[in-house]
């Protein structure tokens, strides 16, 4: 397939800004595959679209504050990293701008006593640095850090807790799972009040998720791995739901890449933790995954190439228009879809 199947044209006025709020006052687009129907709610609506027994699949990874500022030595200049992977011994995975002058070799100064050495390239255009410090990386990184927020996004966010889940538990994203920001406290009583099972899974957001697709043919595009762990309690419950005809539903694209790359050839999950570069396009047999809740993406992007293998470009194309044409927002901060398999009536399932 070609990049150019999967562009849409968008207005850059419904680029959301910010959350709406409350959280879960965002629009709420619902397609059913199996009637083709289109409804347009608020999220808040979703706890009446779930059933007893389903079970909503959420990333608990939080964001850390990734962005740092930094001076060139002996130059002066101004230099900004972006933290990706930790790679082991004070070395991470970086992003650099202005990434011409980051040579290996060259040594760059952060506030607190922090310093980096570029000690190489990466396939991905990004640098290898390692870190030197007094005391703790992580309380350093809090002192220093901006949240990395997405480059469409131009106005100043007052509360870093915006860009993170209420549920974020696990430090090590470089972006948010935006499908999650949704939920509120509340929200989520009012789904475990309905009998809907909560698990939560681990997959890091880093380069994988929004590094842009060149390649003209899809195919050709290598995605950058990204770090997952799957307990093997949840595993336990999710394959307990699948053996038992309950849905299982996926809170944003990294729950869906998390559950694909831990499948097994049974359609079973494997607790396990390791890396994923799973790349999911249109022709995509999905094992796990039977509904999805998620964003709205950006044009020729790997999540909106993963959202049309499970519900159809055309349909997604068609549903993108539908949302531009009704004003929902777009992107991190915007609106979401609520996407279903045909699946069985709870009736059918107690049955």
């Amino acid at each position: 397939m070609k990049l150019t199947d999967f562009y849409y044209d968008l207005p850059k006025e419904l680029i959301a800004q910010h959350p709406a709020e409350p959280r879960d006052h965002a629009r709420l687009m619902l397609y059913d595959r199996k009637t083709g129907e289109v409804e347009h709610k608020y999220f808040y609506d979703l706890v009446d679209e779930l059933h007893e027994g389903d079970v909503l699949v959420f990333n608990d990874s939080r964001v850390i504050p990734a962005r740092l500022h930094g001076k060139r030595v002996p130059t002066g200049g101004k230099v900004e990293v972006l933290l990706l992977t930790p790679v082991g011994d004070d070395r991470w995975e970086v992003l650099v701008k202005p990434g011409k002058k980051a040579l290996p070799g060259t040594v760059i100064e952060f506030p607190e006593g922090m310093t980096g050495t570029v000690e190489d390239r990466t396939d991905f255009g990004g640098r290898i640095i390692k870190f030197s410090y007094e005391g703790n990386f992580d309380d350093i990184i809090d002192k220093i850090g901006e949240m990395p927020l997405p480059p469409y996004i131009h106005e100043k966010m007052e509360d870093p807790n915006e860009y993170q889940t209420v549920y974020a538990n696990e430090r090590g994203s470089a972006a948010a799972p935006t499908a999650g920001l949704h939920f509120t406290e509340e929200l989520l009583q009012k789904i475990r009040d309905k009998g809907v099972e909560e698990v939560f899974v681990t997959l890091h957001v880093g380069l994988g998720t929004f590094r842009p697709v060149e390649e003209e043919n899809i195919e050709d595009h290598q995605m950058h791995s990204e770090f997952y762990s799957i307990t093997p309690q949840a595993a336990e419950k999710i394959n307990k739901a699948k053996a038992e005809g309950r849905r299982v539903i996926a809170v944003g694209t990294t729950s869906i890449r998390t559950l694909e790359s831990a499948a097994t050839a049974k359609n079973e999950i494997a607790g396990k933790s390791g890396w994923t570069g799973i790349f999911i396009y249109p022709g995509y047999d999905f094992k796990i995954v039977d509904a999805i809740i998620t964003n709205f993406h950006l044009p020729k992007s790997t999540l909106i190439m993963l959202i049309s293998a499970f519900a159809g470009r055309n349909f997604i194309l068609s549903a993108y228009k539908t949302a531009v044409e009704q004003k929902y927002r777009f992107f991190s901060f915007g609106d979401a879809m609520f996407l279903q398999h045909p699946s069985p009536s709870p009736s059918a399932r107690k049955s």
